[in-house]
């Protein structure tokens, strides 16, 4: 291959040179005059460029015949040349960003709606209908609203054990507020806690609420932190900047037939593909996980729907609230002697009010959210057309541009600009991706020299991959190595040990793990809930940077 490819060079030379030599005078002034119009167009001063073609010598990157640019030229136009293909590759990238970015957004409403038109469902409904019940723990409903915002948006929460806490502290206060006229010491709430699982005060509410919410909220956050992280993929890459080959091919591509004083000669279409798939040899390695990441979210919305389904669930949460409270209020005379058989009698409140002195509110009867009218729906199957549509971005980049930035030839094969002289391309067009640009004879590719910020993007692709498929079971990746014999299974009703008892239920806020996949627009203020929001695990960015220079050792050594 090599030496075909030598071949080839040595004939396109002596027939570019021979045609130089053989041009007539009117022809090269003719040329210039050419040169001269597009450079001035191009900014640059018409001072630089000559009358008529000069000898060549002087030039490092087109090929050394007759021409009609001088050192400085060349030079200007060869940072021309980068700067338009990196213009080319950020338009390309913004249209990407864009439409992933749109969606995050519709989502994003989306699922916010569902959750702030369930709280206010609540708060129009339980005042009316517990009174009291719910007016002194107002807070802990709207706690437990915020906590679940915070989890969708990035809180490294552990939703089920949020949820039990929120059961345990709700028992306490409501069993309470039930028996005014008794004493209730810690030890004696202590106790409650710890015989709330086989009683289950709330009936089976609890369990319903952390099995369905579970698998909502974890499909839910890890779909909308899926458009994140392909969003800032396609950013960061973007900036990655081209390499010195890349940018004395792309010259040589664009420019040198207007040097060489044959400017109406556009690039054969596979010389450009050549050039494009060398300089983007590194973004093409992008293409397997950038294809595991969409089929992952395109996988994940199939928990959208059912009755485990997001739209269900998110937007319903209220109804397993009212549900509990009305079990915990029918239930209230037999909880109470269960309570007292395993826990002892509590002594009486002499300052206390009678239990019938205080009026019993009625049920709330709450009916499910029903369905946004098709929202969900229709962008579901909007992103799923357009995360199919950019599937082959990367490896389809250089036909790309070529055929929409690069004014290729459409003449026959014989009268295109093969990089050294009008005529036929022979090489073959080069596959895909950084191994495969070995024998590339457009760009010198060092193919054991991987680029780092583009091997680190691709490590995103697959920790965030990792996580959508570990959300389509069900699974929090950020907890699945957690026991499941923690606090939180079961009805969450109460506590099953220590770890989640009265006491572990009133830690602060302040005490848990900061956010490590937050969602874009997650605001300070919501940040500072959880320590040390925004700030950079040391851990794991190590474990990343390491993971990322085993990949670049491992790669393929070639001689």
């Amino acid at each position: 291959m090599e030496l075909r490819a030598r071949g080839w060079w040595l004939l396109c030379a002596a027939a570019a040179l021979v045609a130089c030599v053989r041009g007539d005078p009117a022809s090269k002034s003719r040329s210039c005059a050419e040169v001269r119009q597009i450079y001035g167009a191009k900014g640059f001063s018409l001072s630089d460029v000559p009358q008529a073609e000069i000898s060549g010598e002087h030039l490092r990157i087109c090929p050394q015949g007759y021409t009609c640019c001088t050192s400085e030229m060349e030079e200007n136009l060869a940072n021309r040349s980068r700067a338009e293909l990196e213009t080319a590759l950020r338009d390309s990238s913004r249209a990407l960003q864009t439409m992933l970015a749109t969606q995050l957004r519709g989502f994003d409403d989306h699922f916010q709606r569902l959750l702030n038109d369930s709280e206010r469902a609540l708060q129009d409904a339980f005042p009316g209908a517990f009174g009291e019940l719910y007016t002194q723990n107002a807070r802990a409903f709207r706690d437990l609203y915020a906590e679940l915002r915070l989890y969708y948006r990035g809180a490294n929460l552990h939703l089920e054990e949020t949820l039990a806490e929120f059961w345990a502290r709700l028992l306490e206060r409501l069993f309470r507020q039930l028996h005014p006229q008794l004493l209730l010491p810690e030890d004696y709430l202590d106790c409650l806690g710890k015989q709330a699982e086989a009683l289950r005060p709330f009936g089976e509410a609890p369990r319903e609420l952390r099995l369905r919410a579970t698998r909502a909220f974890v499909a839910a956050r890890s779909f909308v932190q899926g458009l994140g992280v392909a969003g800032d993929v396609v950013r960061k890459v973007a900036q990655v900047p081209l390499g010195a080959e890349c940018s004395r091919a792309v010259m040589k591509l664009v420019y040198c037939a207007h040097c060489l004083g044959v400017p109406g000669a556009r690039p054969c279409p596979d010389y450009c593909r050549n050039v494009l798939k060398g300089c983007l040899a590194n973004q093409a390695d992008l293409d397997a996980e950038w294809r595991n990441l969409l089929d992952s979210m395109v996988l994940i919305t199939d928990k959208f729907w059912g009755p485990s389904g997001v739209e269900r669930v998110v937007g319903s949460v209220h109804v397993w609230l009212a549900e509990a409270v009305n079990t915990l209020q029918d239930n209230r005379d037999a909880l109470t002697a269960k309570v007292i058989q395993g826990c002892g009698s509590p002594k009486v409140n002499p300052q206390g009010a009678g239990p019938e002195e205080r009026q019993r509110r009625g049920k709330a009867v709450l009916p499910e959210q029903p369905p946004a009218g098709g929202a969900l729906e229709k962008l579901v199957s909007e992103a799923k057309a357009q995360l199919r549509d950019v599937q082959d971005f990367w490896i389809s980049l250089p036909g790309t541009l070529c055929s929409e930035k690069m004014a290729l030839s459409t003449a026959s094969d014989d009268r295109c600009w093969n990089g050294v002289a009008k005529g036929r391309y022979l090489p073959e067009v080069m596959g895909d991706g950084l191994a495969n640009q070995i024998n590339n004879p457009e760009v010198e590719v060092d193919i054991t020299k991987p680029d780092m910020t583009i091997r680190q993007q691709i490590m995103q692709l697959k920790i965030m991959t990792n996580r959508l498929r570990s959300a389509y079971n069900g699974n929090d990746v950020d907890f699945q190595d957690a026991s499941d014999d923690g606090s939180g299974s079961g009805s969450g009703d109460g506590c099953l040990d220590d770890t989640c008892s009265r006491k572990a239920g009133k830690k602060s806020s302040s005490a848990r793990t900061p956010l490590t996949h937050a969602l874009p627009g997650l605001s300070e203020r919501e940040g500072q809930k959880t320590s040390a929001a925004g700030c950079p695990q040391p851990l794991a960015f190590l474990l990343l940077l390491l993971l990322s220079l085993a990949l670049a050792v491992a790669g393929p050594r070639w001689r």
